[in-house]
């Protein structure tokens, strides 16, 4: 046990979290990518870190938005194709086709408003994204207890996903 007397999370139940809930944005835009596309009123609006290691996207939509970007996949996207760690899509901006390529790490948040469903993640910084896709082993190592003054502490706890707010009440 930590100096502090708080148990560590060895096993990185956060990143796993994260990682499982970008498992069903992955499934959606695999549903979303069928010959049939998207099915009745379902349509998605995916905001991701233009900046996030892996995103690949013309550099003038990177200047307009250089650190988050929302895209809408609803009537007009061409191309989609849902791979294991990203996605890439054609979408118009200012009346031109473009192609974004995105890792599903990268994305901030997802939300389908037809139903309502969204969920939100954490994505690391820039400076952080050198480290590898999911922390969780490495985190514990990186985060030594005498290192981090005890308020810095306080606000680095378990990121956790509510979605309590995304609920039908």
């Amino acid at each position: 046990m930590p100096k502090d007397g708080k148990p560590r999370d060895l096993i990185g139940y956060a990143a796993l979290q994260q990682e499982a809930l970008r498992g069903v944005v992955r499934a959606a835009l695999k549903r979303a990518a069928s010959p049939k596309g998207l099915p009745g009123d379902h349509h998605f609006f995916i905001t991701f870190k233009t900046r996030a290691l892996g995103v690949s996207a013309p550099p003038e939509l990177v200047e307009q938005y250089p650190d988050e970007m929302m895209i809408v996949l609803q009537h007009q996207y061409w191309d989609l194709a849902p791979g294991e760690t990203f996605f890439s899509v054609t979408l118009k901006f200012g009346g031109q086709p473009k192609t974004l390529s995105v890792p599903y790490a990268a994305i901030t948040q997802f939300r389908d408003p037809s139903v309502p469903y969204g969920l939100q993640f954490v994505v690391p910084e820039p400076a952080e994204a050198a480290s590898p896709a999911l922390p969780p082993k490495a985190e514990p190592a990186e985060q030594p207890t005498d290192e981090k003054p005890p308020a810095e502490k306080s606000t680095e706890g378990p990121n956790i996903v509510s979605l309590d707010q995304f609920r039908k009440k």
